[in-house]
């Protein structure tokens, strides 16, 4: 009887583990074709973000010029920020459905008794900052050149 059981639990975990794998093939597929497209400043600025929230197109309007540097460079940078939020939410969409079937799966622990639960014990990533790092708390250098160099100077002196 406990046999037949957890031969069931198993027979139906692994048509689960299947339908899930087919689900994130195409999920997988779907996701690579998702592309976000934002303006800024009266649509003089245009980024084009793809499914991974790398910008893939910047257009600019003929009169972008008569905004200063620093107004289009925070204006691009937030374009692209808010393209790649939009993409993001747009990729957690798309997931939706496949995370239900996962969760309404039953879990190793409630299998195997005294199992671990496995989804618990993964970490979760830390979000990356959206702003430049604070370059008064970067590293020391203790290289032996003296002064500011450029990384991208075409000699070594």
């Amino acid at each position: 009887m406990v046999n037949d059981r957890l031969r069931a639990d198993m027979a139906t975990m692994l048509d689960g583990l299947g339908e899930q794998f087919r689900g994130i093939a195409e999920l997988q597929k779907q996701r690579s074709l998702l592309t976000a497209t934002v303006t800024a400043c009266e649509k003089r600025i245009e980024v084009m973000v793809n499914a991974d929230g790398v910008l893939i197109a910047t257009k600019f309007a003929d009169d972008v010029l008569d905004l200063s540097l620093e107004e289009i460079a925070a204006n691009l940078t937030a374009a692209v920020q808010a393209a790649a939020a939009e993409v993001a939410a747009r990729g957690r969409e798309l997931m939706t459905p496949l995370l239900e079937r996962r969760n309404a799966l039953p879990k190793l622990s409630e299998i195997v008794e005294g199992a671990p639960d496995l989804g618990a014990m993964l970490p979760t990533a830390p979000a990356p900052p959206t702003t430049p790092p604070d370059p008064t708390r970067w590293p020391a250098d203790d290289s032996a050149a003296t002064g500011s160099r450029s990384m991208v100077a075409d000699n070594d002196d």
